[in-house]
């Protein structure tokens, strides 16, 4: 068994995880202000504060892997993206600031400012998640030491903007399909209908933008989907849920277009894996400079180690995200010990 392998295949299942379970955190924070009242945005924000910091524990547990499987490219990462990961983390921070804040008092210009910081902390945090990802698609200039050959603007390519709107629109569709099936209040639930339907047509043009970027801009995708003989299987899977989304949509099946909306996420995270195999980060300067699986990797023995932790550790996390979706599920009823 190839240790290197194993542990890309679970960075890309922890990734994928985090974005499926946070992403619709975040979609419901980038939809928070167009709730029309005090009432809707507590069942927004009560819709994901049983979950949302639990939901968080996978982007914890990702970095914690890719530092202890990958340590050279985790500091390559932090070293290249310092100022964009301390935004992140500021975003991150921010957003739980303002989801514990808000409902503190009643005035309502504390509400105001906290319903506006969630929102922008949750978009804020979305289009950084984008950006980071198209970088390590387009590939970064680093030299044969792994420093990074460039200033901060050099991370604002068109292509990762155009990724890092993706980001935010996905996250906005899963969010909307998300709040349709937990919000009780009709009137809300007819408006979440036509928020996932905008949503999903703005989706579906970054996808295609961004598949014909990729597909003509970055050779390696194409020659990696050939050589995989199983990728096509995920490109395959991939279309079938997004377009299966616009179907449950109109046929008013709320939990089918969100599990196709969670396979259609989770399909393109593993889809940016594969655009990336074998290399963790691509140098867009020259190809040996980049840094592989192998190249970036732990001794053997530390693999194996940190493999038998993770093997312990991952069924708690999947048992304790099971029992708190199971416990908080149904829709959404307001106390007065709610948020």
């Amino acid at each position: 068994m190839d240790l290197h392998i194993v542990w890309f295949a679970l960075l890309t299942i922890l990734l994928a995880g985090y974005a499926v379970l946070d992403g619709f955190d975040l979609g419901v924070g980038i939809l928070h202000l167009l709730a029309r009242t005090d009432r809707e945005r507590r069942l927004f924000l009560n819709a994901i504060g049983p979950i949302w910091d639990g939901n968080e524990v996978w982007l914890v547990t990702f970095v914690g892997a890719l530092f202890a499987a990958f340590p050279l490219a985790y500091a390559t990462v932090l070293s290249t993206f310092y100022l964009p990961a301390i935004f992140l983390l500021f975003m991150l921070i921010f957003r739980a600031v303002s989801i514990e804040f808000r409902s503190k008092q009643p005035w309502p210009i504390w509400r105001a400012w906290w319903d506006f910081s969630f929102f922008a902390a949750s978009l804020g945090a979305s289009l950084v998640f984008g950006l980071l990802l198209g970088n390590a698609l387009l590939g970064i200039p680093i030299d044969s030491a792994y420093r990074f050959q460039g200033g901060l603007t050099a991370l604002f390519s068109p292509f990762a903007l155009l990724v890092g709107a993706a980001v935010a629109v996905t996250f906005a569709m899963h969010g909307a399909i998300y709040l349709h099936l937990k919000i009780p209040d009709e009137d809300l639930r007819h408006r979440l209908r036509n928020w996932m339907w905008h949503a999903w047509g703005l989706f579906l043009v970054f996808y295609l933008l961004g598949t014909i970027y990729t597909l003509l801009y970055i050779p390696r995708a194409a020659d990696n989907a050939r050589s995989l003989p199983w990728a096509g299987a995920i490109v395959v899977i991939s279309v079938l849920a997004i377009a299966n989304i616009p179907r449950a949509l109109y046929r008013n099946r709320s939990f089918q277009a969100m599990a196709s909306s969670t396979v259609a996420i989770f399909s393109l995270v593993v889809l940016f894996s594969l655009v990336l195999w074998p290399n963790l980060i691509t140098s867009s300067l020259q190809a040996e400079n980049s840094l592989t699986i192998y190249r970036a990797a732990s001794s053997e023995g530390t693999l194996r180690l940190m493999l038998f932790i993770a093997l312990l550790g991952m069924p708690f996390v999947l048992l304790y995200t099971a029992v708190v979706y199971w416990t908080f599920r149904g829709r959404v009823e307001l106390t007065d010990v709610s948020y």
